[in-house]
């Protein structure tokens, strides 16, 4: 009994730790971050193979809320239980969550956000080399036949076309099952409920609720994000301006760990640390309750050959949603030959000397603050 109790400490100790630096070092969004989890809990560590890692990444993206917290969960409740599922979650949102906070207290008090320009421009070479990897070695398991590759194609055609990430998947997963099922029916889910627009009185609680809905019903990336936040917060409530709003989702993407911090810049401009830690909690609670409830059931619908056969599929699309994404970064982030030699050098670190992908990602956030808004 000790020598199980201690193992469970140790596993406890150790996802404390991993999504701790995470949390601190994980720039990028969640693209970035789903392939720096695979590279620790994969590669280096071991505690998925690449399949589990799929079928894990997969039950992120079937469920609302923001996908690669939802993919920490899931590793802390793979590795520790429910103990685990709880304090993966936490320790991955709350550096970010801090950072947060304490740039919305500046933000209040000084009026206007720091330079944040120079991380942006640093920081994105080193996501595309990320990505690029995680894609490359998670298609070689997920990938299993002809047809799966066929989906994969399709689904990247579909993002290209800017189809819905959620359909897409859903296409992913019917167009797998298509020789084992002869019909299928996908539900519609509500965006943001119905309810009269008009000023909504603030308060801790009501600024809880507002951030549960939205943390219920959201897929997508922090662009989906913006949008169910101008629709709340703005033309429901009005309680924020447009300029508040897009200053709050600049800070949610310049930080480490989650993007949905923004509800933490938010709630501080609301209602002060009150305010924060209600909009915190809000947004990421949903996701805490729908990956506990999906570990549940995963496995033993894992067994069921339907399906498998649409886990294979959202797998595949999912993957297209990484190139996508990948080449989208690209197209925009290697613009000139410093970022070019940002994305050279930390390809070279990362595969051939396979440094832990926190150091090049601090190292080169240390250069986007060194350059400032200047792009050379």
């Amino acid at each position: 009994m000790r020598n199980g109790r201690e193992i469970q400490n140790k596993h406890m100790q150790e996802l404390a730790l991993l999504f701790l630096r995470l949390g601190l070092t994980a720039f990028g969004g969640p693209a970035a971050h789903i392939a720096m989890m695979q590279r620790e809990v994969v590669g280096r560590l071991g505690w998925l193979t690449e399949q589990e890692f799929l079928d894990s990444l997969s039950l992120a993206n079937l469920i609302p809320g923001p996908s690669s917290t939802e993919l920490a969960i899931h590793i802390g409740y793979r590795r520790a239980g429910w103990r685990g599922l709880v304090l993966a979650g936490v320790c991955f949102i709350l550096p970010a969550a801090l950072m947060v906070g304490v740039l919305a207290w500046a933000y209040v008090k000084y009026g206007q956000l720091p330079r944040v320009a120079g991380v942006l421009w640093a920081v994105k070479p080193v996501v595309i080399v990320l990505v690029a990897e995680a894609v490359w070695k998670l298609s070689r398991t997920a990938l299993k036949s002809p047809w799966i590759v066929a989906i994969s194609l399709v689904s990247v055609v579909l993002f290209a076309l800017q189809v819905s990430p959620v359909l897409v998947l859903i296409v992913g997963a019917l167009m797998a099952m298509a020789p084992r099922v002869t019909m299928a029916r996908a539900g519609a889910l509500a965006v943001l409920g119905a309810g009269s627009a008009g000023a909504a009185k603030l308060g801790a609680w009501p600024i809880f609720f507002a951030f549960v809905r939205i943390g219920s019903v959201l897929f997508g990336s922090g662009y989906v994000l913006l949008a169910f936040l101008r629709a709340e917060l703005i033309d429901r409530y009005h309680w924020l301006t447009s300029q508040q709003l897009l200053d709050a989702v600049a800070i949610g993407q310049v930080t480490p760990g989650p993007v949905f911090t923004t509800a933490t810049f938010i709630g501080y401009l609301l209602m002060g640390p009150k305010g924060a830690v209600a909009a915190t909690i809000g947004i990421f609670l949903p996701a805490f309750i729908f990956v506990g409830v999906g570990a549940l059931f995963l496995p033993r619908l894992r067994q069921s050959q339907t399906f498998a056969s649409a886990l294979n599929g959202v797998n595949a699309a999912s993957l297209a949603l990484m190139a996508v994404v990948t080449v989208q970064l690209g197209r925009t982030a290697l613009t000139g030959w410093i970022p070019i030699a940002l994305a050279l050098v930390s390809a070279v670190a990362l595969l051939r000397f396979k440094v832990n992908s926190s150091w090049v990602l601090l190292a080169v956030v240390v250069v986007g603050l060194l350059a400032g808004g200047h792009r050379f």
